[in-house]
């Protein structure tokens, strides 16, 4: 599918977008292995979040679509899941194949995880580790550094990890075999990662702590929820610069999640230049959210890197859109982790803008843009990578002539009616 993007003239707009992908995995995975039935609303009906739900169905867990954004999940308990008669197919969601495996160590069957060829050139060797040290089996391609991943669990030892990387998949992976060890586990991280998954345990009632940068879990079982998922940050990430880039603009998006762990985005508009104001906060299974109204005053480059690349790695592509639509230099480092997630990010995102007219260069961890430039409407690939399409699709915005996006069918991966909403701005 193609997507055409004209030129954006100024505007005010309140837009609505879909549930945190995050935080719609982890309540149904969490729900699975709860006891009684978890209740989820504003859930993300995209492509990677359903992969969550087929693979927990496969593990013989009830499902029930109550409507296109709500679901019930009927849980049989920490030990209540069932060996699948067939391979999980994780499709292009790394969070389903590394939090369903920390899930499937503590289980005494064998299981076998894949996914498609994006997902099976990503490293798994991260979570592999961790978990056969807590003494679950693991296979895979490469000596355990592929998909697909052979599982076979149960009889797991707690362990202190220290992870390689600040990433909230590896994490998570050894916060929920955790679950199922005996004693206590603790991970802990170089740098903060986001704590959606820490946050929903304790919710469902998990014995839980977090010091620094150390989080312990104790075995135990836990008890299902009601939760209401708040817009995802990372999708309203794409109207927020829209907001920043385009001149005269104001964009309001409501109810987004406001989790510290993943405003980075935020700190980093208003240190170039863009007012933030956050209106209407309230929370949800420990989950802040509130109104983001955002507003350009003409942006200026920024140096982006340390310890605030946790908090918005995903938002890296959309960002580099903003500092190619500011005034003067912006260096982003310390994002190498982006070579391996759905496209090499960095030089998929750097060969994009130059379609443009911006001037961005690769750095081995990172991006150098020089911004200010005149850019004209350019024909882009989304190297099927949804994060890369939207950011080619908002870059649009402020080029003079028409844009085309190939390959935004991808979108739908995490954004949903991200076209339509698209659309609404012109209206």
């Amino acid at each position: 599918m193609d997507l055409m993007v004209n030129p954006l003239q100024p505007i005010d707009r309140t837009l609505s977008i879909p549930g945190d992908k995050s935080i719609s995995h982890r309540s149904v995975m969490l729900g699975a292995i709860a006891t009684g039935i978890t209740s989820i609303d504003n859930f993300l009906p995209g492509q990677d979040c359903w992969s969550t739900v087929r693979c927990v169905r496969q593990l013989g867990v009830e499902v029930t679509e109550l409507g296109p954004d709500r679901l019930q999940v009927h849980g049989r308990g920490l030990d209540g899941l069932q060996e699948p008669d067939n391979y999980m197919d994780v499709g292009n969601s790394g969070t389903t194949m590394r939090l369903l495996a920390g899930v499937l160590a503590g289980q005494d069957f064998l299981s076998v995880l894949t996914g498609d060829d994006s997902i099976r050139k990503r490293p798994m060797a991260r979570i592999a580790e961790p978990l056969r040290q807590m003494g679950a089996r693991v296979w895979g391609r490469g000596n355990g550094r592929f998909a697909p991943l052979i599982i076979r669990g149960g009889h797991l030892q707690a362990i202190n990890y220290l992870t390689p990387v600040a990433s909230a998949q590896i994490k998570s992976a050894v916060l929920l075999a955790g679950l199922y060890g005996q004693g206590v586990t603790s991970v802990t991280e170089p740098a903060l990662s986001r704590d959606h998954t820490e946050k929903m345990l304790a919710a469902f009632g998990a014995k839980i702590n977090t010091d620094g940068l150390t989080t312990s879990i104790q075995p135990g079982p836990l008890t299902a929820q009601q939760i209401m998922v708040p817009g995802d940050i990372s999708s309203a990430a794409f109207f927020l610069v829209a907001g920043a880039i385009v001149p005269g603009a104001c964009l309001t998006v409501a109810r987004v999640g406001l989790n510290p762990t993943r405003t980075g985005i935020l700190d980093v508009l208003r240190e170039m230049g863009a007012e933030v104001i956050i209106t209407n906060q309230t929370q949800s299974s420990g989950e802040p959210m509130g109104d983001i109204t955002i507003k350009g005053h003409g942006l200026r480059g920024a140096n982006i890197g340390g310890s605030l690349i946790p908090r918005l790695i995903d938002e890296i592509p959309v960002l580099a859109v903003a500092a190619a639509a500011a005034e003067g230099a912006t260096v982003i480092r310390d994002a190498s982790e982006l070579r391996v997630k759905e496209s090499n990010r960095l030089q998929a995102i750097a060969t994009e803008l130059r379609r443009f007219g911006a001037h961005i260069g690769e750095t081995e961890d990172g991006l150098a843009i020089k911004g200010g430039g005149n850019y004209k409407g350019a024909v882009c690939e989304s190297y099927n990578d949804h994060r890369i399409a939207m950011a080619c699709a908002l870059m649009g915005l402020v080029a003079s002539g028409p844009t085309i996006v190939h390959g935004a069918e991808c979108i739908d991966i995490s954004f949903p009616g991200f076209a339509e909403t698209l659309a609404s701005l012109y209206e």
